[in-house]
């Protein structure tokens, strides 16, 4: 078998680390070589969900690289074919309105472009208050966008928080199997 390289991208809903990590993990006990990636907000800012240091330290040790943090650093990874797969895991709201609008200021946009550009796979793992009101378009818009592919997501507290929804982190590692193979995994709406 083929080693498959993932980029794995981390952006700031700080309260999905721990998911985001776990998942990381399990994609390198299944084998993948990782490399990390982390916008700017995810490597640089403590929240009472913990210290990005010890974020930072902890993706560097389940992939065994320094985390991408830059946007220089971030554009070669397609064109220079270090991954096979991009996966955004969170992907915030905005996040999903600079995919969608064609933006590429962070490093993990940039990350995203790169792979984009010469028709790799990256698959998005949502993790946003604000899905069903103002990201809303911009999820319709990359749910048709070529070479995007969505974790299968959910409302995730429909009662307190009614417009949020986030993927089903442990659905990952079958999204990006599916996603490699140029399919969606069904069903995208839990």
């Amino acid at each position: 078998m083929k080693e498959i390289t993932l980029g794995f991208a981390m952006c700031g809903s700080f309260c999905t680390f721990d998911r985001a990590l776990e998942q990381m993990r399990r994609l390198a006990a299944a084998g993948y070589r990782l490399l990390p990636v982390m916008s700017q907000n995810a490597c640089s800012t403590d929240t009472r969900f913990g210290r990005a240091a010890d974020f930072v330290w902890e993706a560097e040790d389940i992939c065994g690289r320094k985390v991408i943090h830059t946007i220089a650093a971030a554009e070669p990874l397609g064109p220079k074919r270090m991954v096979d797969a991009l996966v955004i895991a969170p992907c915030t709201g905005n996040t999903l309105g600079k995919l969608a609008n064609g933006i590429t200021d962070t490093p993990v946009t940039m990350a995203a472009k790169s792979c984009l550009r010469i028709g790799l796979p990256v698959v998005l793992n949502i993790a946003t208050n604000d899905a069903l009101a103002a990201s809303a378009p911009n999820i319709g818009r990359l749910l048709n966008t070529r070479n995007i592919y969505f974790v299968p997501f959910r409302q995730d507290d429909p009662e307190k928080k009614p417009y949020s929804l986030v993927s089903d982190f442990e659905s990952l590692p079958a999204a990006v199997e599916e996603a490699l193979a140029g399919r969606q995994l069904q069903p995208v709406l839990l």
